[in-house]
C-alpha cells in the first residue's frame, strides 16, 4: 500500500475530505489549516455540492498545492453525506479524515492522530468549540490534557459535540446518505463497531466552529434533528444501519432516545429564548 506523498517514509498519507455547500467564505481557511500541518504527508478532496468552482476560490486567496484536489457530487445540495462519499471515491491515501468545510484542523493533529488510526484502525481526538466569529473559545468536548485514553462506542454516545476521526481506509464505512443531521454519528458508530476501541487524543486537534446562520444555529435545527433520530431509530429496527454488534444496535437506540429527549427540552429552551443554539442549551445546563 502506499503510504504517503510527499514527507518522509515514516509518514502515512491521509485523505482529508472536505464537502462544500456555500463554503466560500470558509473554505480558504480549512485550507489553510492543512497547508499549516507538520505532517505533511497528505491530499485535500475538496467535493462540490453547489455546482461551484472552489479550485478559483482557493486561487483567489492565494492557495495553490498539488496536493489538493476537486471533485463533484454533480448536483446541488445533495447533503454533506452524498459529497463525502464523493470524496472518499476520489481520495487515493490509506487514511480517511473528514474536515467540515468551516472548521480547520490544529498544526500538529495529523502528525498526532495519523500513527495511532494507523496502528489501531481509528483514532479521535478533543473537540475544542469556538465561535467563528471572534475565535473566541466556548468549550472543549473533553477537560484537555496531554493524555490518551481508550474510547469505545458506550464514551461516544454519551457525548454531545461532532467528532471527526481519522480511520484507515479498509475499516472506513462511508456515510449514509438517507441519514442528515446526524450523519456523524452514524458515522462514528459504525467506525467503533468494526473497530472496539481506538485511541482518544485528550489535546483538542480538531477546531469546531460555531458559526451564525450555520445548521445548529437554523430555527428549524430541532425538528431536523428529531426527524434524524426517528429515521436512524428505523434503520436500526429494520436492517441495522450496517452495525454488526446486536448489543451495540440496542445501545445506540437507547442512546438516540436520551437524545430525543434532550432535543426536546432544548426545543423548549429555545422557544423560549433561553439559549441560541443547541451548543449553548448544553452549556447552560452543564453538559
Amino acid at each position: 500500500m502506499d503510504k504517503a506523498t510527499g514527507g518522509s517514509d515514516a509518514e502515512i498519507g491521509v485523505s482529508v475530505i472536505i464537502a462544500a455547500h456555500r463554503a466560500h467564505d470558509t473554505i480558504a481557511r480549512a485550507v489553510r489549516s492543512l497547508l499549516t500541518q507538520r505532517w505533511t504527508a497528505w491530499q485535500a478532496v475538496i467535493v462540490s455540492d453547489d455546482g461551484t468552482d472552489y479550485r478559483q476560490t482557493l486561487l483567489s486567496a492565494g492557495l495553490d498545492d498539488p496536493r489538493i484536489r476537486f471533485a463533484s457530487t454533480g448536483r446541488i445540495g445533495a447533503g454533506a453525506p452524498a459529497a463525502r462519499n464523493a470524496g472518499l471515491a476520489a481520495a487515493t491515501l490509506p487514511l480517511i479524515a473528514p474536515l467540515d468545510a468551516d472548521d480547520l484542523f490544529r498544526p500538529e493533529r495529523l502528525s498526532v492522530l495519523a500513527p495511532l488510526a494507523w496502528a489501531r484502525g481509528a483514532a479521535f481526538d478533543n473537540v475544542a468549540v469556538t465561535r467563528d466569529e471572534d475565535g473566541a473559545p466556548l468549550s472543549t468536548l473533553f477537560p484537555p490534557d496531554d493524555g490518551i485514553a481508550a474510547f469505545d462506542a458506550a464514551g461516544f454516545l454519551a457525548t454531545s459535540v461532532p467528532m471527526f476521526p481519522l480511520v484507515r481506509r479498509d475499516l472506513c464505512p462511508g456515510w449514509e446518505e438517507d441519514v442528515n443531521f446526524c450523519d456523524d454519528v452514524v458515522f462514528n458508530v459504525q467506525i467503533l463497531d468494526r473497530t472496539g476501541p481506538v485511541p482518544l487524543v485528550k489535546t483538542p486537534l480538531y477546531e469546531y466552529r460555531q458559526r451564525a446562520g450555520s445548521i445548529t444555529f437554523s430555527t428549524d435545527s430541532g425538528d431536523r434533528a428529531e426527524r434524524c433520530y426517528r429515521h436512524v431509530l428505523a434503520r436500526l429496527a429494520s436492517d441495522g444501519l450496517r452495525i454488526d454488534d446486536p448489543a451495540l444496535r440496542a445501545r445506540f437506540a437507547k442512546a438516540l432516545e436520551a437524545k430525543r429527549a434532550r432535543n426536546a427540552a432544548y426545543e423548549a429552551a429555545f422557544k423560549a429564548g433561553r439559549c441560541a443554539n443547541f451548543q449553548e442549551f448544553l452549556a447552560l445546563n452543564g453538559s
